[in-house]
């Protein structure tokens, strides 16, 4: 999509809420090809803007950046904040310190820049261990979000409570953990009509994928992960 072409849509969106602009950003990436770049090809070229191909992670950055500027120099601005520890550096057009940049999912949501952590507000909470400093983590389980999912469960938690470009934060067992990461993927939900949708990078670093909009119970019941952690931005 060219500049022109982001600028007509950010102009378009202002004023809306920022989770129907986060999803309207994510629907955007729908059909786009997985990147099979073990760092990243973003990562790996220096980019900001690398849209051919994405992992959870860099779609997660740029659904954001794109939602939050006016602009899409305010986009390439609002990346060098989202993606790092600190601040991003540019010189000669180049991103110089992506080893300051977030790695890890949970890094990301603890930073306090990936929007206001939700978690205890949507379900139920489970205690897992933590890793990198973390002792303990607390999560909503598979099975709470499954009961949460089910219009016909007695859990007083309701589906109403899950928004529009929520951020879903998934949790890997800590025995499948090989980096001593806690996140193991990211999914932005998109609700139309009241159903719930997530949409993500569907794909692994030695195969093929595309980011793909599915049903959001569909997901849950058949994903890997043993729970997830969400962030929103209102």
């Amino acid at each position: 999509m060219s500049d022109a072409e982001i600028a007509l849509f950010q102009k378009e969106l202002e004023g809306k809420p920022i989770g129907e602009r986060i999803a309207f950003w994510a629907d955007k990436f729908v059909g786009t090809p997985y990147d099979p770049d073990p760092l990243g090809e973003y990562v790996t070229k220096n980019l900001i803007v690398a849209d051919e191909r994405v992992d959870c992670m860099y779609l997660s950055f740029r659904t954001l950046e794109l939602s939050l500027g006016k602009t899409p120099s305010e986009a390439l601005m609002i990346a060098l904040d989202k993606r790092f520890f600190d601040k991003g550096k540019i010189a000669n057009g180049k991103v110089i310190n992506y080893e300051n940049r977030f790695e890890y999912g949970e890094d990301m949501l603890d930073s306090g820049k990936w929007g206001r952590e939700i978690t205890a507000e949507i379900g139920p909470l489970t205690e897992i261990r933590g890793s990198r400093g973390r002792e303990k983590v607390k999560i909503i389980s598979k099975e709470s979000l499954q009961a949460l999912l089910n219009t016909n469960s007695p859990c007083k938690c309701k589906t109403s409570s899950i928004h529009n470009g929520d951020m879903l934060f998934f949790i890997k067992s800590p025995d499948k953990r090989i980096m001593d990461e806690i996140v193991g993927h990211i999914g932005i939900v998109k609700k139309e009509d009241g159903v719930l949708y997530l949409i993500h990078a569907s794909g692994s670093k030695n195969r093929d994928g595309v980011v793909k909009k599915v049903l959001l119970s569909e997901y849950i019941k058949s994903m890997p992960f043993i729970g997830v952690r969400m962030s929103r931005f209102d």
